[in-house]
């Protein structure tokens, strides 16, 4: 049994915590798990699969996301790969849920020789008093705080990865 590896893209944070939760259900489940950041990964040799998350912002998946497929086309195109998304923000909102997947689907398009095993969009979290230039305009401070992160719907998903992946 390989290592998995977890790799994400984060602007605030966020995402890293979802990935650590990723992380964590892997562990308990008895597989030998690394969490990177996705810039900071150099490749993915000697891993038997990966699952990487990003957050959506406006409209477009994080960079640090496409740039860690482009830079792993050839080996990820022969492992195992499950993707996660943080996205909507409103809670009374379910059609933001379906525009967020969409946004998703549309990001991994680009990557035709791709076929993650399992793709799921979370809500996200955002926090307007920590938000730098150039989010933190005025009229965007002052919308509310929220965090639609789903643990129990994350910890499901992440328990349910041994199977997808085929690293049972």
């Amino acid at each position: 049994m390989g290592r998995v590896l977890v790799a994400y893209a984060t602007k605030y944070g966020s995402t890293k915590e979802v990935a650590e939760k990723v992380a964590a259900a892997l562990r308990d489940g008895g597989k030998d798990v690394d969490v990177r950041p996705a810039h900071e990964t150099a490749g993915v040799d000697g891993y038997s699969a990966v699952v990487l998350g990003a957050p959506l912002y406006m409209f477009r998946w994080h960079k640090n996301a496409r740039h860690f497929l482009s830079r792993n086309k050839k080996a990820l195109a022969e492992t195992p790969v499950a993707v996660f998304a943080l996205g909507p923000m409103t809670p009374d909102k379910p059609e933001e849920f379906e525009g967020a997947r969409q946004q998703l689907d549309k990001a991994l398009a680009k990557y035709k020789w791709l076929t993650p095993r399992s793709i799921e969009v979370f809500g996200g979290k955002f926090d307007p008093t920590g938000l730098r230039f150039p989010d933190n305009l005025p009229a965007v401070r002052a919308l509310p705080a929220s965090d639609l992160r789903d643990w129990d719907a994350i910890g499901v998903w992440a328990a349910a990865l041994p199977g997808l992946l085929g690293i049972n």
